[in-house]
């Protein structure tokens, strides 16, 4: 095993074969379909609870424009995303873009960004089905851990049964979801009356006004909960290695997941507090059901399957962001930037130890926490998880930026509408979005400014000493190296 430094400070060691074969994912699994239905499988259990907390912080109107900038945010993103994972399709996604572009530092710190928002959130998420599960009366349970159990379990042995199989049942279970929020929709629009939007009294903030009650401030503490509309789409490209074509699909499928996901966060943004009031939904564990009671004037069949198919879009995220940190995880891994022995794969092709490792933490945060304070457990925990999504969304958009401008004749199939402008506007967006999450919650910044200075001195005092030359995120890198040096 040969080593070998050079000026990005790292020490790189040639594995042989067998290393590689161990640690192979299953190619030509997922069409463009397939991944626009992980996109909106990440994304759809925002939709049905804690988006309507930033009505609490901007009102209607704050939460709207919060919203809006959210959107345009993730839609610029998704554009540079589309180009990067078409350039460059590798299962390492934004870590490869960053490790490209920013360098080996920048490149791990943007995939402990990106695994610490899919690690925790399914954490957060188990909190809410164990929640759901006590709110229906299921199974008589009075504590939600052996439901935390069971979701771990029971979604990480599909994953382990492999990746086809995974993806399908995860794009029915969207599928019964989707269909949920389009009954939403149909049924509330009777009950809509714009002047429910603005129900909430205008305080005496600075720039405070019925349709901005909390003032501009508001606007600004908003923006977490506008991202909870869109929060993990960019994992899509996380898939690259298992797509059948992914310079093709890649690009489709994230583009049309986000166009898909933006029309959903429009209308339940519009037909929920229009159908019930703003005010009234702002606190709720869960709006969607509270908006139909309160509109109908009771419980109905509507509210009903809300209740009960607002489950299946909670197990649809977790299940899929489960697939997200896993593979992540494991490219990081492969390449030697935390243990390898976390990348080794089954035999049906699937990172068992990527799989397992954060499933066991993650249960072990849920019900720890759980047990003192379900509810603020879970706001905690997503609060971490947004945090590290916005971190990471800085840097996925100085990569585009930087790629653009270093290399523009590298190889791109699919090319961003506007190029480096458009990323530029998304990055601004997301510099707001951290500084926001600081408004929100002090403590989950705290925590995961620590996880951050714990993971980047393990990079800096072990692993740049032990990186994997021939992991394909870094043949790119060296790629691009030699490329330099010829010219």
């Amino acid at each position: 095993m040969s080593v070998q430094r050079n000026r990005e400070h790292v020490e790189y060691s040639e594995v042989d074969a067998d290393y590689l074969r161990q640690r192979q994912l299953k190619r030509g699994a997922a069409g463009w379909l397939l991944l626009a239905g992980l996109g909106v499988s990440y994304v759809i259990s925002g939709d049905f609870a804690g988006w309507n907390f930033g009505l609490s912080k901007g009102g209607w109107g704050g939460l709207l424009i919060a919203t809006v900038l959210m959107a345009v945010m993730y839609g610029c993103m998704v554009f540079g995303l589309a180009e990067m994972s078409s350039a460059l399709p590798v299962a390492g996604a934004g870590y490869g873009f960053a490790r490209r572009a920013l360098g080996p530092l920048g490149g791990f710190a943007t995939g402990v960004a990106i695994l610490i928002e899919y690690s925790i959130a399914p954490a957060a998420i188990a909190v809410f089905i164990g929640g759901y599960v006590e709110a229906l009366g299921l199974f008589g349970l009075t504590n939600s851990w052996p439901v935390y159990l069971a979701c771990y379990l029971i979604f990480i042995g599909i994953h382990l049964r492999g990746v086809g199989e995974a993806l399908r049942v995860m794009f029915a279970i969207t599928a019964v979801a989707v269909v949920a929020l389009v009954a939403f929709v149909v049924g509330m629009v009777p009950k809509f009356d714009a002047g429910k939007l603005l129900d909430i009294p205008a305080t005496d903030a600075f720039g405070a006004s019925a349709f901005l009650p909390f003032g501009i401030t508001g606007v600004l503490a908003a923006l977490v909960y506008g991202i909870w509309f869109f929060l993990a789409v960019e994992g899509v490209p996380l898939a690259a290695e298992e797509a059948r074509d992914p310079k093709r699909d890649m690009p489709r499928g994230i583009i049309a997941a986000m166009g898909a996901l933006t029309v959903f966060a429009a209308l339940i943004l519009l037909v929920a507090p229009g159908g019930s009031g703003s005010a009234a939904i702002a606190n709720s564990n869960n709006p969607l059901v509270d908006s139909v009671k309160l509109a109908y004037g009771g419980q109905n069949a509507l509210s009903q399957i809300i209740n009960y198919v607002g489950l299946a879009g909670l197990v649809a995220s977790f299940f899929s962001i489960i697939y997200a940190y896993s593979r992540q995880l494991f490219a990081l891994s492969r390449a030697g930037y935390v243990p390898r022995w976390l990348s080794k794969t089954g035999s049906r092709k699937t990172p068992v130890f990527a799989l397992v490792v954060p499933g066991t933490i993650g249960f072990v945060l849920a019900t720890v926490l759980a047990a003192k304070d379900a509810a603020a457990a879970g706001a905690l925990l997503i609060n971490i998880a947004v945090f590290g999504a916005t971190v990471s969304y800085v840097l996925l958009n100085l990569s585009h930026i930087v790629l653009r401008r270093r290399e523009p004749d590298l190889e791109r199939p699919y090319r961003t509408p506007g190029g480096a402008i458009t990323t530029s506007v998304a990055l601004v967006l997301a510099v707001a979005a951290v500084v926001a999450t600081f408004l929100v919650d002090l403590v989950a910044a705290a925590i995961t400014g620590g996880i951050f200075l714990a993971a980047l001195g393990y990079f800096w005092f072990y692993s740049r000493h032990r990186l994997v030359a021939n992991a394909p995120e870094e043949e790119f890198a060296a790629i691009k190296r030699a490329e330099a040096e010829l010219s």
